[in-house]
């Protein structure tokens, strides 16, 4: 099987964590960028990849790339890609568009050229175009521009990979599924270990921790953009699918969530049965300070509250010291990580971190800090 360059897309700062996955899936020349990895891999990889990273958002194979100046060599690069052999005129097909200091007037326009482009490519084979599909198109065709290049890459995932397929109700503000395994995953949390959260909200990171205690492949309840591309190998799909349904054994540690909005438990309850885990973790009502370790040398995370109003902040920092004590009396022998967007919070809860990751959440700068709970002597 041929190689394709692939580009695959994450939040930015799981790079790392990303680039072990893509080695594990065999993939190649893997070379990490901001907010994604290029790498090299047979239709074998890019079908592996969807189906199993934990931390990944999107699959991107490039089907063209060349020289740009401005939007007619855009146009150019992609009226010289043969587009019917990846599908069909009567599919559907989206352009999405991306550019860093682009020698371009506007995006927009050019996303408008590369749309002519691919029409005017099918009308030539075929004498017929396909259309354009807003919401749900059949195939996406991203392109990538820079201050000297353009890339043209068709989309292999779909919907983006952290709809796993599992939540259908995420509260106010949901931490996307890709970023809570990796959050899990940069913390050492290999399954082995008993997990907590005791903030955990719609329960993603206690149902990403159950994904990973059980070795479920986070793609295998949803569909894929590669389905629907001409050379989608079904037989190789289905033996892929099968292989990741026999790996699945059950959790050996507990693996707890808590909160004190009933309603955010029982939503991660029924998300937890939706993404087939709930028999493994352990849910309850609770204040977190009544929290209690579930087994020794375990990993809490949580993305605790943080707040936006001047009086949400100042009830938050009266809770740090109290957290902080909560963590040095219950949690010894633990490791504790906070995923937050208030840079003072170790400083409040009077603890130093081990470490300190810096991570999106979406668009919000924010960091993880890791705690390793020494009963008494963690104080900075």
């Amino acid at each position: 099987m041929s190689d394709y360059s692939l580009f695959v897309s994450c939040p930015r700062g799981l790079e790392p964590v990303l680039a072990v996955e893509l080695a594990a899936q065999h993939a190649t020349d893997i070379t990490p960028g901001d907010g994604g990895i290029a790498c090299c891999g047979s239709l074998e990889t890019v079908y592996r990849i969807n189906l199993h990273s934990r931390t990944a958002s999107r699959v991107l194979l490039r089907v063209a790339h060349g020289a740009i100046r401005h939007e007619q060599d855009v146009y150019a690069l992609a009226a010289k890609t043969a587009w019917p052999q990846w599908f069909a005129v009567q599919q559907t097909f989206k352009i999405h568009i991306e550019g860093k200091r682009a020698p371009v007037k506007s995006l927009d326009f050019t996303a408008l050229k590369v749309k002519d482009a691919v029409c005017d490519v099918f009308r030539e084979h075929s004498g017929s175009r396909p259309s354009v599909g807003k919401f749900r198109p059949d195939v996406r065709i991203h392109a990538f521009l820079n201050d000297k290049t353009a890339s043209l890459f068709i989309d292999t995932s779909g919907e983006a990979l952290f709809k796993r397929g599992y939540r259908n109700e995420a509260g106010e503000a949901p931490m996307r599924e890709n970023l809570a395994a990796g959050l899990l995953l940069l913390a050492g949390y290999n399954g082995s270990q008993p997990f907590m959260d005791p903030f955990c909200g719609s329960g993603t990171l206690a149902i990403e921790a159950a994904l990973i205690a059980t070795a479920t492949a986070p793609g295998l309840a949803r569909r894929f953009g590669f389905e629907t591309l001409k050379n989608f190998d079904a037989a190789l799909w289905h033996s892929l699918q099968q292989q990741a349904k026999n790996a699945i054994h059950p959790a050996t540690a507990p693996i707890g969530g808590s909160d004190n909005d009933r309603h955010m438990v029982a939503t991660a309850r029924h998300n937890a049965a939706a993404a087939g885990v709930g028999q493994y973790i352990h849910w309850q009502t609770q204040d977190a300070l009544d929290s209690r370790p579930n087994g020794e040398h375990g990993i809490l995370i949580s993305n605790p509250p943080y707040g936006v109003r001047l009086a949400e902040i100042q009830t938050l920092q009266a809770l740090y010291p109290q957290l902080g004590s909560w963590l040095k009396q219950y949690f010894a022998g633990w490791t504790a990580g906070m995923f937050t967007a208030d840079r003072d919070m170790p400083k409040l809860m009077r603890l130093s971190p081990k470490r300190k990751i810096p991570l999106f959440n979406g668009n919000l700068d924010a960091r993880l800090f890791l705690l390793e709970m020494v009963a008494g002597s963690n104080r900075s």
